[in-house]
């Protein structure tokens, strides 16, 4: 039995909230909530919250143990990305990419055994 938790379109680039993602991949929740806590890095209160939540609808969808649950799977995609200008010297203009992020956490009970 799964649960997961999605968060679309998060303003922080894929590249900087794949660092704190595979941090927690494959660890206990208690372990990755610690570790997120910990980690100096913007995107941890996001990951943090969304791994809250995929543990909360793993209680309370499925019915599953919180004490026996573990990062099954996480992984961060590309959203749609905000093109901004920036005025230069000499009358020209460059583009700036402010990229957004899918997050998706995966959580499931760890076999028995």
């Amino acid at each position: 039995m799964q649960a997961k938790a999605v968060a679309r379109t998060v303003r922080i680039a894929p590249r900087k909230a794949r660092l704190v993602v595979d941090l927690i991949r494959g660890k206990q929740v208690g372990e990755a909530v610690a570790i997120l806590k910990l980690t100096p890095k913007a995107a941890s209160p996001i990951v943090e919250k969304l791994l809250n939540s995929a543990i909360a609808n793993a209680e309370h969808n499925y019915d599953m143990d919180i004490n026996n649950l573990l990062v099954s799977a996480a992984f961060v995609d590309e959203g749609p990305t905000m093109k901004r200008f920036r005025p230069r010297a000499q009358g020209r203009a460059s583009q700036i990419n402010k990229r957004t992020s899918h997050i998706t956490i995966v959580v499931s009970e760890k076999k028995e055994g």
